[in-house]
């Protein structure tokens, strides 16, 4: 599986789409990938919203993560719909797809993914997640049986992305199937998206995790201010919710909810920007956003 000495050399670039359900782990396999937090995750399905790119670039090999949205079944919601629209997007005019899966779960929505990849022509992996879990291996290696069955032209890898397991060997396999090609970012690039997008999706993660069993998905944060003052950045977010209530559980008794959130949001912003963050959090209320396609479409949620 090592690669030869030539193939080390020689210049490789190309999109690889990392998709599977929400929920199985992609942003969290992208984050280890990338050597830092760059996709928000929390154990709600469907935390991820947009597709981002993350760049890793390593000796010859520059290969262009696009994490993905879950695909899932039924669009409640203009947002709901928008999700399932930008994983779909992702696919077009890709190198490598990476097909993440659950150890030895199936389920409808990871038959709507299939059905989605199942005509691309580009080369296909499947990465079978949380391996480390299983404790019956005939029982995997049968279940393994099935994939390769299902789509005989995939190279199937187990992996564990919560603990960095195989991850090395998925991505020397990604790295052997892109195409020659020059490097399209500058070798210290990480991401296209802008600080101000990953700093408003840190403040959603960490609202996310907190408050997952009690708020829906009718939550999205704006920054209205990104400015650097000295050695200081001083960030303005605006947190957006559809009805009163939520606002109440996100600001929480006496403010220590929101208090909580922006502190949790701040650690990581000082870690990811390498610089000493002020960080002021709002609250409002806008009825309907989430299936309000102008209100999406103005919130920065487009369709590439």
């Amino acid at each position: 599986m090592a690669m030869t000495e030539t193939e080390q050399q020689t210049s490789r670039c190309g999109y690889v789409a990392v998709v599977g359900r929400p929920n199985v782990g992609k942003s969290t396999l992208i984050n280890h990938i990338l050597g830092q937090k760059l996709a928000i995750t929390s154990r709600k399905p469907q935390t991820t919203r947009h597709n981002m790119l993350g760049i890793k670039t390593e000796g010859a090999v520059q290969a262009l993560y696009i994490d993905t949205p879950g695909m899932h079944l039924g669009a409640e919601t203009a947002l709901n719909r928008y999700m399932n629209r930008t994983a779909g997007q992702a696919l077009r005019d890709i190198d490598v797809c990476v097909f993440v899966v659950d150890r030895m779960r199936w389920t409808e929505e990871d038959e709507l993914v299939y059905e989605r990849i199942k005509t691309l022509t580009c080369p296909l992996i499947i990465a079978v997640n949380k391996t480390d879990r299983l404790e019956d291996k005939k029982q995997m290696l049968a279940h393994l049986q099935w994939l390769n069955d299902k789509m005989p032209h995939a190279e199937i890898v187990p992996i564990s992305a919560l603990h960095t397991q195989n991850i090395d060997t998925l991505e020397r396999v990604i790295g052997q199937m892109l195409p020659e090609n020059e490097h399209f970012y500058p070798e210290d690039q990480i991401t296209d998206r802008s600080s101000r997008f990953l700093a408003a999706e840190l403040v959603r993660e960490k609202i996310m995790r907190q408050l997952g069993a009690e708020l829906p998905y009718q939550i999205t944060v704006e920054v209205e201010e990104f400015k650097q003052q000295g050695r200081i950045l001083h960030i303005h977010a605006l947190i957006l919710v559809e009805r009163d209530g939520q606002k109440k559980i996100i600001i929480g008794e006496k403010g220590e909810r929101i208090k909580l959130i922006g502190q949790e949001a701040r650690k990581d912003m000082e870690v990811l920007f390498d610089t000493k963050i002020m960080l002021n959090l709002w609250v409002k209320v806008k009825k309907g956003w989430s299936d309000d396609e102008r209100a999406l479409r103005s919130l920065g949620y487009q369709d590439s």
